[in-house]
């Protein structure tokens, strides 16, 4: 028998390794696969690369924090706030040092939680994946490489600056290599749809958002809050594992796309409103949405961030309901404005993804925030 030990985020698991090669026996001759490496069970890992007392101490409190917003009892307003795809962690922890530096100054009415995204979702499944795929952007994959830099990249950012950060969740088994450094996660418009996302996010105890699908449909959003706040019993990294439901699944609005390939925005007050009155019929507990101001909502003009951001402060200003629903806002920024090709003399702390924010933008826009709150 294997033997089952309480995880903390309600999953069961064995700290050893459950099981040798020897399981996997002549896989590649049973399918179009093969085996490149055998990694580390998420728990060797975290033993190599573990978090220190005073890191554990500050995500409690972070933690904390942020259940506070969902739940209604803080008023703060959160800003996830960071690059498209951490590509370099120099860069990143640079621009996480000067979140830092800014939050120290809007703290009182912000909660500023870094974006350092480290798997990139693929349309077709062809390009640059993220650092947990390729550490290093213009070299081949190497997934042992790529969870050990995700880790270390992430418990950097923290111990400099302070600030726990989110992460999307593009694979729900490689999140047990951050399940206990993360503050946030996200589920993406094309993985919000799938099953095994939305059980996996039933099992947490931090926020999850929900991203309404690339079509823009918002009962496929919120049928994944309902699956993610109910219990489950499935499979999860071999294991038969039960959830307990999470309460602070909520959803994102990323914009949609309609048949002909035009973007359809969803921050408008109109879009606000008829997300109030469908969170409404789904009883579902602590209704919350974050507002993302880039992907279809800006066509990916990522200066109209800038505006988007501002209007959905006006709507929430404007209408007391949508103030207690509407959390937060994701802003993709980087130390540069734009983006640039991999293949290129690469400039520091600029997107090899889509294109973001500068820092100076940013900056601005934080401030603008707290003061409109």
């Amino acid at each position: 028998m294997v033997p089952q030990l309480t995880l903390q985020h309600h999953f069961l698991y064995d700290k050893g390794k459950l099981y040798n090669n020897s399981r996997y026996g002549k896989a590649d001759e049973k399918m179009g696969m093969r085996i490149n490496a055998q990694l580390p069970m998420p728990a060797d890992l975290k033993a190599e690369y573990p978090l220190s007392d005073t890191v554990k101490k500050l995500k409690k409190r972070r933690d904390r924090e942020i259940r506070d917003i969902f739940t209604g009892e803080s008023d703060k307003f959160i800003v996830l706030v960071g690059p498209c795809s951490a590509d370099n962690e120099d860069a990143v922890c640079e621009y996480v040092d000067r979140l830092a530096r800014v939050n120290e100054e809007v703290s009182d009415k912000l909660m500023i939680i870094p974006r350092i995204y480290t798997n990139k979702p693929r349309t077709t499944g062809e390009g640059y994946k993220g650092m947990l795929h390729q550490p290093e952007p213009d070299q081949a994959p190497d997934l042992l490489a790529g969870i050990i830099a995700i880790r270390k990249m992430h418990i950097r950012a923290i111990q400099q600056s302070g600030l726990t950060a989110a992460d999307e969740m593009l694979y729900p088994e490689n999140r047990s290599y951050l399940d206990d450094i993360l503050s946030y996660e996200a589920i993406g418009a094309r993985s919000v749809e799938n099953q095994q996302h939305r059980l996996t996010a039933s099992g947490m105890d931090i926020p999850i958002g929900m991203k309404n699908p690339t079509s823009g449909d918002f009962s496929v959003m919120l049928n994944s809050v309902v699956a993610a706040q109910s219990s489950h019993t499935f499979i999860y990294r071999e294991m038969d594992v039960t959830t307990d439901g999470n309460d602070l699944a909520h959803v994102i609005l990323r914009g949609g796309v309609d048949k002909y390939g035009t973007c359809i925005p969803n921050y408008h007050y109109e879009d606000l409103m008829r997300l109030l009155e469908m969170y409404g019929q789904k009883g579902l507990k602590n209704p919350a949405a974050v507002i993302d101001a880039n992907h279809s909502n800006s066509n990916k003009q990522y200066k109209e961030q800038i505006r988007i951001v501002s209007e959905v402060l006006h709507s929430r200003n404007y209408n007391p309901d949508l103030k207690k629903l509407i959390k937060g806002v994701m802003i993709e920024s980087y130390l540069e404005e734009g983006c640039q090709s991999i293949d290129s003399e690469r400039v520091y702390g600029k997107s090899i993804t889509d294109p973001c924010l500068g820092w100076e933008d940013t900056r601005r826009l934080i401030y603008k925030i707290a003061e409109n709150i």
